[in-house]
């Protein structure tokens, strides 16, 4: 009986550019008692199903995006005789669906950091329940990747996860119903310690996997000092400070690290916080912009942004306090019209940041936006290929729609290809080359160049580009992209690098639960915002 751990995909890139870290703490929280998973990542390549063998046990973690292919994956497992157990965001969203359509005998629902053990256990006593809940455990529980199982020479990035669920409750986002609005965090101390372990090994490029790097706001604070809420105000300071005690300790670590990380627009006002992240070397952040107008940052429920030349002021404030921005902006809102889009790529461009992504409104399951369509179609229903559109997911491929909510003023097409033209202008070489300047030598340069080229084209191949030829092409772009951005982000292992010694408690759930099969790990996929875009 062997164990192993799945994350399906139909893109095989043969590298990537960010471990998927549920995949590693999986493996952590694996008890010792079945041995060393067998980990399979199809973002590298596609799964041999000769490996699996009669009374093996199989775990494959879903999100909608991947929902199908894993699927295909637990049946093809099921076939050969093994048990299979899901977990993931879609597979706690919908656990009836994946037993009945991926074969699977049982469903880690929520955080997997104990439930997955106990799973394990119950198949190899033969008493596997069907439903495992892992609930939402303290940030004390989280456990530390298995890197030592990682495949060399494979990821540009590593990644770290230092909390767990947002307090804010965007319409296009599942988190906080997932995950919840109460931040868990994790103590920093283990994240260093987690940190340090990477770079020995020769990653110096890592991704802090959070919800929200950016918990508590100067908002928050005032608010509950104004409420006379001194409970609240406690408890906030508490969080704040805590994130604080990170990035001090992550600014001694060797200086040639670069984390990257992801947070609320609301950090730009916060200039003591982004000062430490400049310090703690956290040279980046994906932040959600999403719309550029008041009227779509109100259909998203996120009014709280800036819009306008107040946005651009904003944006450029992360760049003063030596903060790059990712930022994310979704397109085919119902306020969207077709000067949106030309808006929006001058404002990124105007506003200085350092990459970009422009995704299509996408309702997934778990947030506001799905539930409100799933109530519109229940009335007219809509079916493609005789799968209601409301499970898109489900739908092959190639005949799957590029977008499912109908747009009042535009078709799904103009949609698409206005979208489209909004890539090629941010990621032109010009722009690139301009924005390249922000990295400290000619390397540097390259790997920016490279890595924007890399970012746009792995966007090209995984849903904006609807013909076949293009979409090969694309694949095949992206993958000799990949391999030069792999040497260029290798560093040298730094096998000296020593770990500080810490004056606190070990704490159950920290790093040796899994030992004695009482570990489990985080289902849900890493890097966050289930936006999925």
């Amino acid at each position: 009986m062997r164990v192993h751990l799945v994350n399906p995909s139909n893109n095989s890139f043969g590298t990537a550019v960010i471990t998927p870290r549920w995949l590693f703490v999986l493996a952590a929280a694996t008890p010792r008692a079945a041995g060393d998973p067998i980990l399979v990542d199809e973002s590298l390549e596609q799964i041999v199903p000769e490996s699996i063998l009669p009374g093996d046990i199989v775990g494959i973690s879903v999100h909608t995006g991947n929902a199908l292919r894993g699927y295909q994956v637990g049946q093809m497992a099921r076939r050969r005789g093994a048990w299979v157990i899901y977990g993931g965001i879609h597979a706690t969203l919908y656990p009836e669906e994946v037993l009945e359509l991926g074969a699977a005998h049982a469903v880690v629902k929520g955080d997997g950091d104990i439930a997955w053990g106990k799973a394990v256990m119950d198949c190899i006593a033969g008493k596997l329940d069907s439903i495992y809940e892992g609930g939402r455990i303290e940030g004390s529980q989280f456990l530390a990747a298995r890197w030592d199982l990682m495949p060399a020479n494979k990821y540009m990035w590593a990644s770290v996860q230092t909390i767990r669920g947002c307090p804010k409750r965007c319409s296009f986002c599942s988190v906080w119903r997932t995950d919840g609005q109460q931040p868990r965090q994790r103590q920093y101390q283990r994240v260093i310690d987690e940190i340090a372990t990477l770079r020995r090994m020769g990653f110096r490029f890592i991704a802090l996997a959070d919800d929200n790097f950016y918990p508590v706001t100067l908002t928050d604070l005032r608010l509950a000092r104004e409420q006379n809420n001194i409970a609240k105000l406690e408890e906030l300071t508490s969080i704040r400070t805590e994130r604080f005690q990170l990035m001090e300790e992550m600014a001694k670590l060797p200086k040639d690290m670069v984390f990257f990380t992801q947070m609320t627009m609301e950090a730009a006002e916060d200039g003591e916080f982004l000062d430490a992240m400049r310090k703690a070397n956290i040279k980046g952040a994906l932040v959600g912009i999403e719309a550029v107008t008041p009227e779509g940052l109100k259909a998203v429920f996120k009014d709280w942004n800036c819009s306008g030349d107040a946005l651009v002021k904003q944006l450029k404030t992360f760049k003063q306090h030596g903060v790059h921005v990712l930022g994310s902006f979704i397109f085919g809102l119902p306020t969207d019209t077709p000067s949106t889009f030309d808006a929006t790529a001058e404002m990124a461009l105007k506003a200085e940041i350092t990459f970009a992504q422009f995704v299509t409104m996408t309702p997934f399951p778990g947030t506001v936006d799905f539930a409100r369509w799933e109530k519109e179609q229940a009335k007219n229903p809509t079916l493609v290929g005789g799968v209601p559109i409301t499970r898109y997911w489900m739908i092959p491929s190639d005949i799957r729609p590029k977008m499912f909510t109908p747009h009042p003023s535009m078709s799904s097409d103009e949609i698409r290809e206005r979208t489209q033209k909004a890539w090629d202008r941010f990621y032109s070489w010009h722009p690139t080359w301009q924005r390249s300047a922000c990295t400290p030598n000619l390397r540097a340069r390259i790997a920016f160049i490279l890595l924007s080229k890399l970012y746009r084209q792995m966007y090209a191949g995984t849903g904006i580009s609807t013909d076949s030829v293009r979409r090969k092409k694309s694949k095949r772009w992206a993958r000799w992209t990949a391999r030069q951005c792999m040497k260029l982000f290798h560093a040298t292992p730094m096998p000296e690098l020593k770990s500080p010694v810490w004056d606190i408690e070990f704490q159950p759930g920290m790093g040796q639960a899994a030992c004695d099969g009482n570990g489990g790990a985080d289902m849900p996929e890493p890097c966050a915002v289930h936006t999925e875009n």
